[in-house]
């Protein structure tokens, strides 16, 4: 098993050059071999990395990666309600709802009798009028 106790420093700072650069655990090995001539295994390799608190960049970086689109939020004008047909755990009914704004959101009833409301956009707060119409269509779907 190799160590990194066997590395010169020059090699040490090397090898954390090569994962600055962006090189991942396959291109480190494959350097070590070529560029200073040391033969180990993926899993040395791996090993060596850690042992030198090298942290290896993601093969795409936060900034490089391509941002999800937001889904597309269409306003209707109405709120549309539906019920799961299995209802989801801790809940004795649950469903979807859409908003008029076009914000989707899951709701559920649990055991108390308490409405939650779980929204796609995290703090979103629907509209009062909204919530009233969501009201009066769940009363509709469940009776």
């Amino acid at each position: 098993m190799f160590s990194a106790s066997q590395l010169t420093s020059e090699q040490k700072e090397q090898i954390e050059a090569w994962a600055a650069e962006g090189a991942q655990l396959q291109d480190i090995q494959k350097r070590m071999q070529e560029d200073l001539e040391i033969q180990v295994t993926y899993m040395d390799t791996r090993f060596l990395v850690l042992d030198l608190g090298i942290e290896l960049k993601s093969e795409e970086t936060a900034a490089d990666a391509p941002k999800p689109e937001d889904p597309i939020k269409v306003p209707t004008g109405e709120v549309e309600a539906s019920v799961d047909e299995i209802v989801r755990p801790g809940a004795l009914k649950s469903g979807s709802v859409s908003f008029s704004d076009g914000e989707k959101a899951l709701w559920m009833i649990d055991e108390m009798g308490r409405l939650s409301l779980d929204a796609d956009t995290p703090g979103y707060q629907p509209e009062e009028e909204d919530l009233i119409k969501f009201q009066e269509k769940l009363r509709d779907l469940l009776t």
